[in-house]
């Protein structure tokens, strides 16, 4: 078995010491982990591709919606990462990150020369 595994069963085991005998109660932990984990995994990919869906919808270009929830999901796993595991990301990280928020302000920022003309013609 893997490290991960042994921590859990030993955690398991030092919680029910008191109320059974021990390595019984806990050999099928991680199955329901592993369905909860599993359950989960599928919860967040149709979240993410249903907002993926929508943006394209109402985005001009799909390239914006694609952009936008590509750093989207890198700026979500980095705070999901130190909140919940305490990683740590290295400077280089951060200077990637500022710079594809950067690009995105670029991008959200500027009015696409298609909507532009179209408006300038219904003002005439």
């Amino acid at each position: 078995m893997d490290s991960c595994s042994d921590y859990l069963r030993e955690k398991c085991d030092s919680g029910l010491s008191g109320w059974t005998e021990p390595g019984t109660a806990c050999d099928w932990l991680h199955i329901p982990l592993r369905l909860l984990c599993g359950s989960l995994l599928f919860t967040c990919n149709a979240v993410m591709w249903t907002f993926f869906s929508k943006a394209l919808r109402h985005c001009s270009s799909s390239a914006r919606a694609t952009v936008t929830t590509t750093a989207s999901n890198f700026i979500s796993s980095a705070v999901l990462g130190t909140v919940m595991f305490g990683e740590s990301h290295a400077v280089l990280w951060w200077v990637g990150i500022s710079l594809t928020l950067s690009g995105l302000l670029v991008l959200h920022g500027s009015t696409p020369q298609t909507l532009q003309q179209e408006e300038g013609k219904k003002d005439k």
